[in-house]
């Protein structure tokens, strides 16, 4: 059976009702008050933390005139406005500032796979947290944002705008958006992205990457945006328990199978395919020179976040 992302479907141990397999369906009250705390929580970042390293951390579409004031010492003379300078008797020099206007698109993975979470929380709200993050972080910045909604198909396309009000309407989408598929098509959500977004975007893509080579689209999209991958995964994918004999369900595929956990053999090989494909999933990003993150369900995503934009701070510099 293929290694897609395994769910716990029958375990004999304590530790089932740490696992979160499933949906849960929201009420309109509880979709509200998880909206409201996204908000909260993601304007709060945003403002202490975020707000200006993600201003410098990513570059605007360029330069555009601004003002012409008389000419100081050190002004380039290549920016000197002779007819202005003609007018007036004394030179003058043309000022520019940068184009700070860009546009986010987030890709979300909704696959299947989203739902496991073994400790703290689901892959899936990791994600919608993050996006959240992400999204007031280009709202305070008067940027557009956009998402496209994937599993195996295209789930669902909001167009980039700006504005709080949209940026709550993705929020309520990350929350409450049922994928029609369960499985996961990679290769075509990014050849969605690029044909669907023409303008250079920050294109952060939100996945387990638990899939197939998705190099071409990846390397097409890392030439025409400023891609940044975040792999969201849980402790569980990297290792199995040793709790026995369990039945296993492949969230995406449906099949099942029984494996014996403790068996040394098994904890070894169930490893080395995690391994395998982060591998696969860092020289796919690194041969299409795209950023690559790294989130774990029960860890802080707020430092590593925070080191990123640093990182990308002073790069742009």
């Amino acid at each position: 059976m293929r290694r897609n992302e395994f769910l716990m479907a029958h375990m004999k141990t304590k530790k089932r009702s740490n696992a979160r397999s499933g949906e849960i369906t929201l009420s309109v009250a509880d979709i509200l008050k998880k909206v409201k705390e996204l908000e909260i929580r993601s304007k709060k970042l945003t403002t202490h933390l975020f707000t200006g390293e993600y201003h410098t951390a990513f570059k605007g579409r360029g330069m555009v005139f601004k003002e012409v004031r008389e000419y100081a010492a050190g002004d380039d003379v290549r920016f000197i406005d002779w007819n202005v300078s003609a007018r007036m008797g004394n030179p003058y020099s043309k000022l520019f500032e940068e184009e700070r206007e860009l546009t986010m698109m987030l890709l979300v993975d909704i696959s299947a796979s989203s739902l496991f979470g073994t400790v703290k929380q689901r892959k899936k709200d990791l994600i919608t947290e993050v996006c959240a993050v992400l999204a007031f972080s280009a709202v305070n910045n008067n940027d557009k944002v956009g998402v496209i909604f994937f599993s195996d198909v295209i789930e669902f396309f909001i167009p980039p705008r700006k504005g709080k009000e949209h940026v709550l309407y993705i929020v309520r989408e990350l929350l409450t958006v049922q994928p029609r598929s369960k499985g996961t098509n990679l290769n075509e959500a990014v050849r969605f992205f690029n044909t669907a977004v023409k303008q250079k975007s920050i294109a952060f893509i939100l996945s387990d990457f638990m899939v197939e080579q998705y190099d071409d689209p990846l390397r097409v999209a890392g030439n025409r945006h400023d891609v940044i991958g975040i792999k969201v995964y849980d402790k569980m994918d990297m290792d199995l328990p040793e709790v026995g004999m369990v039945q296993l369900r492949d969230a995406e595929t449906g099949q099942t199978r029984w494996i014996d956990t403790n068996d040394r053999m098994v904890q070894y090989h169930y490893h080395e395919q995690f391994i395998r494909n982060e591998e696969a999933c860092r020289l796919s990003f690194l041969k299409s020179g795209a950023d690559l993150l790294y989130l774990r369900t029960d860890e802080d995503y707020v430092k590593v976040l925070q080191q990123f934009f640093s990182k990308r701070k002073k790069a742009v510099k």
